[in-house]
This record gives C-alpha cells, sequence and structure tokens, in this order.
C-alpha cells in the first residue's frame, strides 16, 4: 500500500495551526491549509503491513490502507467510493476523531503512524469539492415508517442507512437545530457548523424528514410512536456528572454542556436574551475547569476565545505518562499526556487534585478548595495538609455523564435500562420491546463520536433486517449485501 518505502522516505507531518494570537479572536477551526502534495506524500508512507491493525482499531471498520494507497496515487474519485462504504460521515470523524486507527498502525511500532485522520478528512472535503457527494434517493421504498430520536451522530448514521434501505425516516430531535452534539457540544474551533449543515442539505434531498422541536415523550406525544413500524432511540447521554460538594449551588457554576451550547447557539445568531438564558460569559473571569478529558479542553478554548482573565483545569487522576505505559501496548489506546490546541493557547493544568469546597459572597462563587490526592490500592487518599484555596469566578464541571434522560421516553414506551442507567438491549441493539432499537451513547454510554456513527449504523442494520426479513445493508467493513 502507498510507496513501498514511502515510510522510510518521508516523516509524519501535520497542518500547522494557525497562530494563536490569531486564531483566539474567532471561531474558526485552528489548522492551516494542508497542500495535495503533502498529503500525497503522507498517504505514501502507509506500509504493505499485511495485516492493517488500523482497520481493527477504528469502531466503523474502515478500509484505511486502501484509501491511503488510492491517495498516493491520485486516484480521489476510488478513495472516496471506499471512504463512504464504511462511513457516512467522514467530514466529522476527520476533524473531531482521536484516531484509535493511528494508535494501532502497525508503522506506529517503530515510527510516528500515517495521518489517517488528515488524509479522510482531505479525501471528504476534496469529493464535495469536485461535486461527488450527491442526495441519493433509494431505488425503491419499502412503505415502512421508522422515526429516529436524536439527531447527534448515532441518529443521523442510522436514518442514512435506514433511508438508503428504503425506509421512509423521520428524526425527532428536541432541540431548535438539527445536530445534537456535533450542533451544540462540539465549538466551532473543532467543527465550523457549516459542516454539519452541508451535509444535512444531502441527507434532507435524500428523502429524510427532519423535525426540531420534538421533545417526544413532552411536547411530541410518545403514543405518536405508533405510527411508525420501527423507532430507533439514539438520544445520547446527556445527563451531566454533577459534583455534590460544600458551595454547589452558589451562582457561577455550570455545567460544561451548557456552557458550550450557549456559545455555539450565539455563533448561530441567536439572542439569549430572547430565550431568557442568563449569558455564562468568562470575559475578565479566573475560569476552573473541573475535568481533564475533551469536554474540558473544549471549555478551556471557549473561555480563552471569550477572554477569561486565567483558565485553570484539574483532573482527579495522576498525570499521564508521555509515552505508552507498558500494560497498555500496541494496538491498544494508550492513555498518555495529550495537549490540544486549547492548552496551547492557555491553561494551567493540574493532575491529582480533588475539588472539596467552593465558596463565595452575595450568592457568587470567588473561589474553591481542593487536596492533592493519590490514587492506592485502586483507591483515591486524600492528604488533608495539601489544601490549597485558588479564586474562581467561573466553574465549569466537565466530569462526564451518567447516561440519557430517558424518563419521558422509557417510561411510557415501558424499556428497561441497564445497570448504567444506559437503554437495555440485545446484541441485535433492540431493546425488550420489539421494533424499538437504541444506540450511540443512550445505549453504550458516553463515548466518541466515531462510536456513535458506527452504532446507528449497526442498530441500522437490524431494524432493517426486523422490517424487511432480512439483511440488506453492510455490515461493518466494506462487507457485501447478504440475505439472512
Amino acid at each position: 500500500m502507498g510507496k513501498t518505502t514511502g515510510f522510510i522516505e518521508y516523516e509524519r507531518e501535520m497542518p500547522a495551526h494557525r497562530p494563536v494570537s490569531e486564531r483566539i479572536h474567532d471561531w474558526r477551526e485552528v489548522y492551516a491549509p494542508f497542500s495535495e502534495q503533502r498529503l500525497r506524500k503522507q498517504a505514501a508512507r502507509c506500509m504493505d503491513c499485511g495485516i492493517p491493525f488500523c482497520q481493527s482499531g477504528c469502531p466503523l471498520g474502515n478500509v484505511i490502507p486502501d484509501w491511503n494507497d488510492l491517495v498516493y496515487r491520485g486516484d480521489w474519485k476510488a478513495a472516496y467510493e471506499r471512504l463512504i462504504a464504511t462511513n457516512n460521515f467522514p467530514e466529522f470523524t476527520g476533524r473531531i476523531c482521536p484516531a484509535p486507527c493511528e494508535t494501532a498502525c502497525v508503522l506506529g511500532i517503530i515510527d510516528d503512524p500515517v495521518t489517517i485522520e488528515q488524509i479522510e478528512k482531505e479525501i471528504i472535503e476534496y469529493a464535495f469539492e469536485a461535486g461527488w457527494v450527491q442526495s441519493q434517493q433509494p431505488l425503491r421504498r419499502t412503505g415502512k415508517k421508522v422515526a429516529v430520536i436524536g439527531s447527534g451522530p448515532a441518529g443521523l448514521a442510522a436514518a442514512d442507512q435506514l433511508n438508503r434501505a428504503g425506509h421512509r425516516v423521520t428524526v425527532l430531535e428536541r432541540d431548535d437545530r438539527i445536530g445534537g452534539l456535533l450542533r451544540y457540544g462540539i465549538p466551532d474551533f473543532k467543527l465550523e457548523k457549516w459542516v454539519l449543515d452541508r451535509r444535512l442539505e444531502v441527507m434532507k434531498k435524500s428523502g429524510i424528514q427532519f423535525i426540531t422541536r420534538a421533545d417526544v415523550g413532552g411536547s411530541y406525544a410518545s403514543s405518536r410512536l405508533n405510527e411508525f413500524d420501527a423507532v430507533v432511540i439514539c438520544t445520547g447521554a446527556t445527563k451531566p456528572r454533577n459534583l455534590p460538594v460544600r458551595g454547589r449551588k452558589l451562582d457561577g457554576i455550570h455545567y460544561a454542556f451548557d456552557y458550550l451550547r450557549q456559545q455555539n447557539k450565539l455563533n448561530e445568531g441567536d439572542d439569549l436574551r430572547r430565550e431568557n438564558i442568563t449569558r455564562i460569559n468568562a470575559q475578565g473571569k479566573h475560569v476552573i475547569v473541573i475535568g481533564g478529558g475533551d469536554t474540558g479542553s473544549d471549555c478551556v478554548g471557549t473561555a480563552n476565545r471569550q477572554g477569561a482573565k486565567s483558565v485553570t483545569q484539574f483532573e482527579l487522576l495522576p498525570t499521564p505518562p508521555e509515552d505508552r505505559p507498558l500494560h497498555q501496548p500496541w494496538p491498544y489506546y494508550p492513555m498518555i499526556l495529550r495537549t490540544s490546541s486549547s492548552h496551547q493557547e492557555g491553561a494551567n493544568r493540574h493532575w491529582s487534585i480533588m475539588t472539596k469546597e467552593f465558596s463565595g459572597t452575595n450568592g457568587e462563587v470567588n473561589c474553591l478548595k481542593t487536596l492533592r490526592t493519590e490514587f492506592k490500592d485502586q483507591k483515591i487518599v486524600e492528604y488533608p495538609e495539601s489544601e490549597q484555596t485558588w479564586p474562581a469566578d467561573l466553574v465549569l464541571l466537565a466530569i462526564g455523564y451518567s447516561g440519557p434522560e430517558s424518563d419521558n421516553i422509557a417510561g411510557p414506551l415501558g424499556l428497561k435500562l441497564d445497570h448504567r442507567s444506559n437503554y437495555k438491549t440485545n446484541r441485535e441493539y433492540q431493546t425488550n420491546v420489539p421494533g424499538i432499537f437504541a444506540a450511540g451513547d443512550a445505549r453504550r454510554g458516553q463515548s466518541l463520536v466515531v462510536w456513535a456513527i458506527s452504532e446507528g449504523r449497526e442498530a441500522a442494520l437490524h431494524a432493517d433486517a426486523y422490517l424487511s426479513g432480512f439483511i440488506a445493508l453492510p455490515t461493518k467493513g466494506l462487507g457485501d449485501l447478504t440475505r439472512r
């Protein structure tokens, strides 16, 4: 695959970031353009490795060596066709995926891995520019109707696949715009929303119906789901984890998603005052972000763009190693120290630290207290002598999600939940109620966008088999159209 000696001749290269002094004053994506010539050199680094572990590292089973080779040879049309055979939305994963495929790259054993994610992004952008990405109505309609609840990556993937199978698909979204996590949970500097809108236009022209402000079990009565022959629940894991310590009820302490959602709405041109929403603004404030994951990083980048006086990020876990630890060998995705573009823009990062108390005046938070911690024998040990007070005018909780907001759906529909409060399904993604399926974070818990797309595709496959009596959608990987 690629050039036989490419991995020897060429070093790994990524697009340059736009200067920090420039990008913190706008909400555009942080990467500078990358030339086709340089990208083809990167594709040439893909080895003829025999067993491409990158494919097993990818939840979608993308046939990565094939489209790397085609890009190297300049056959962009064929590369695009191979890419979309397994991935409905490479323009999303090519921007926001942590690339587990790259940590599974065979070349990564001895050298820097192939820039798989960047190549993926450039293929789909080339395809859009060339006009190859077109709406496609199915050859026939089955007469069956399917409701997809939620329009995040899992819901969009399920809808796209079921529409291709010929079913009439209606996507129900409780928010005012389509996109779920992609629309309101991911900042524009990682995923500009014209990228999402461009894809949604293709899907609409393909025959998928989208209904906003359709809160199933609320404004949209759950009884109306009886109009559909099957239902796929893709509501995500949107119930945020709380931090129930002293002073939690002070003003100025917010969940990360609420904060990110507000800024994304402002970028869409919304007037928060008309919606009776009090603005959460980091301008001129000491900001503390509690949680060291991707959502916390997104809060860091957003606070810097809003003009925060200082940004500090806490993580309960110890500082990760810079290199792959022995207990996480290749090809597993390792927990190593990662520095995002948001961190590069300015943040004081601290590990092994626990927030114990919030304090404030006149009902407003102005500081918090922490202790240093250590993991011993699978327990957290606190060191009281390490108590420290930090100025904090704005605190953002980015400590994950505990599952889907299921009360309005699970109860009325009689659906069972698992021990983690996710929708319980069998191996065919079907719940205990025949004809109702679940996928994405609502089924597996908080995870990655690429996993959500994979789950949406798999749920669609089984929902289609339920409706049609046979499988007419591709299985994971390229797959052939098979019948059961």
